[in-house]
């Protein structure tokens, strides 16, 4: 007759208890018990009062070939007794993490979201990165066709200034003395006036510049001066010359 170690539950809703009894395995959940071995009551706040088993009991069972459920044996671990089967189940699922895990494939439901987790960070790093390298590349882009436009317009400024010629130089303006230098000083002035008030009048002496003028074309051609009239003498009388014979 093969014996199983599993829970059974009693209590009202919202009101968890469970007893762990030697059952045989052929018998429902509810069958007939062949022990009682202990209880597990998950809503105890002491954790040495959640789990109460005759553990010599259960070492007995178990000698004789009893079976402990998932449940149990992992309750029978907080209590210090190691079962093979639980031995055996954890060596499998070692065995089946390791080679999945060497396939790359994620084993539990944690291993599939931190495998999902990973993948999503990694394509976003490489978004980002694409992102980076294409702003990277246009500014680049940018830059070096400012450059150009930038250097062709100095090239074109050059060819026309050099084709200019060089009569279109405007002319440089003399430069206009400083009105400090315009502007005599107080005491020069005084100096200069004193020597004139010094210094003997003398009537300005006309050179012959001025004095001999050139003669415009009008002025050289003097006027033709009118023929007077002149008086025809009256006439001798006869007898004067007779007298004067």
């Amino acid at each position: 007759m093969a014996v199983k170690i599993r829970m059974t539950r009693i209590g009202r809703r919202h009101r968890p208890f469970f007893r762990i009894n030697a059952i045989e395995s052929r018998q429902p959940r509810d069958g007939k018990v062949l022990e009682k071995l202990g209880h597990y009551d998950p809503i105890e706040k002491d954790p040495e009062k959640q789990i109460v088993l005759d553990t010599q009991r259960v070492q007995y069972w178990l000698d004789k070939g009893a079976i402990p459920s998932d449940a149990v044996s992992y309750l029978l671990l907080h209590k210090g007794i190691e079962t093979a089967s639980l031995k055996q189940k954890t060596e499998r699922r070692a065995k089946a993490r390791a080679a999945a895990r060497a396939k790359g494939r994620p084993f539990t439901q944690a291993d599939r979201i931190a495998a999902e987790k990973a993948l999503k960070q990694a394509e976003e790093k490489a978004k980002a990165e694409a992102e980076e390298k294409t702003q990277t590349k246009a500014a680049e882009e940018k830059a070096k066709a400012e450059a150009e436009a930038k250097a062709k317009v100095e090239a074109q400024e050059q060819k026309a200034e050099a084709e200019k010629p060089a009569k279109e130089e405007p002319p440089s303006k003399p430069e206009e003395p400083a009105e400090d230098q315009q502007k005599p000083k107080p005491e020069q002035k005084a100096d200069v006036e004193a020597k004139a008030e010094s210094a003997p009048k003398t009537e300005p002496e006309t050179t012959e510049a001025e004095t001999t003028k050139p003669e415009t074309a009008e002025e050289s051609v003097a006027p033709e001066p009118k023929a007077k009239k002149e008086k025809k003498p009256a006439p001798k009388k006869k007898a004067d010359d007779s007298d004067e014979n």
